[in-house]
């Protein structure tokens, strides 16, 4: 039987930066033309510019929203007919219509993030420091701008697709398939110890001294708790057999859902694989605590779920974290 302090009971994470929203997606506003173009020529409708997970800030670290009528050349509404661009409508929140506009890119115009005037973040780096509101839209928008960059042809007849639905669906106009946002699910797990130790491990791309835990997607057929048993046994070594589930965040970079679960081990014998993982080490508090504090060691930034479980089973904060998420 499990230890019972390695999984307390009824304790989800909390406070995930990139789980946080207000808003109502209106999903059965969708299609409403009418509805779409009113909202577009309201006064009080807001717009976020999105390129390639960036979009740009506000000296008060938001979004710098702009109303429909202030975007750029390149930044078009293709919500409505008669359009050029391509706009996704977030959602409602307080009132207020809230709409993402994508940049749209080719050899000549690609240099949105290159503008000295405007002020970009990147959502790894400053979805933490986001409103709840602002932060629900931003994961949203990049998803959505990720999917429709790299989603352009019909998977049924390798046609050229269309945005449909305000920029919810892709629609073929020679077969007439109607394809949806992608999402991949995957597990994202701290293994856990009956001495109360942590298994992190290294990416073979990241240089040494950044730990996390480990992850890995979903394959077809398979259960989340599967997943989670075959990751750690595939790039550890280590074999676990309970699993707890904590809380689920979405991390579109470029589509994954991710599944956050402790683990209790049984074996702990490490025998890293070297093709992702080479170098995997257990940790206890006071030796992840030493070797952050001595630089020897770093865990992911905020914005990560990686770095929820790992205080989670901490206790608290962790001193430092990555350069870069």
């Amino acid at each position: 039987m499990a230890d019972p302090r390695i999984h307390p009971q009824g304790e989800l994470l909390e406070d995930l930066a990139l789980a946080r929203a207000t808003a109502d997606r209106v999903e059965h506003l969708r299609t409403d033309q009418a509805w779409l173009r009113t909202q577009w020529e309201a006064s009080t409708t807001r717009v976020m510019r999105v390129h390639r997970s960036m979009f740009p800030m506000n000296s008060d670290m938001g979004i710098a929203w702009v109303a429909p009528q202030e975007l750029g050349e390149y930044w078009r509404d293709a919500t409505v007919a008669d359009s050029p661009g391509e706009v996704v409508l977030l959602g409602v929140d307080a009132g207020v219509t809230y709409f993402a506009a994508r940049w749209l890119t080719n050899d000549e115009t690609d240099n949105a993030g290159n503008d000295d005037e405007v002020t970009w973040g990147h959502l790894r780096t400053v979805g933490a420091l986001l409103s709840d509101r602002d932060a629900g839209f931003a994961v949203t928008a990049v998803a959505l701008d990720n999917w429709h960059e790299t989603h352009p042809r019909c998977a049924r007849c390798g046609e050229f697709s269309v945005m449909g639905n305000a920029g919810w669906i892709r629609h073929c106009g020679h077969c007439h398939a109607d394809h949806y946002p992608r999402t991949d699910p995957a597990v994202i797990m701290l293994a856990i110890d009956d001495e109360d130790r942590a298994l992190l491990g290294r990416r073979v791309d990241w240089q040494p001294g950044w730990f996390s835990t480990l992850a890995g997607f979903v394959e077809a057929g398979e259960s989340a708790e599967a997943a989670v048993r075959r990751e750690i046994a595939e790039e550890s070594g280590v074999l676990v057999d309970d699993v707890t589930y904590l809380g689920s965040q979405p991390w579109p970079f470029p589509c994954s859902l991710m599944l956050g679960y402790h683990a209790h081990a049984v074996d702990t014998t490490i025998h890293v694989d070297g093709t992702e993982i080479v170098e995997a080490r257990w940790f206890s508090r006071a030796e992840l605590r030493a070797a952050c504090e001595a630089g020897e060691a770093a865990i992911p930034p905020a914005v990560s779920i990686a770095r929820k479980l790992i205080e989670r089973w901490f206790g608290g904060p962790v001193p430092g974290e990555w350069g870069r998420p």
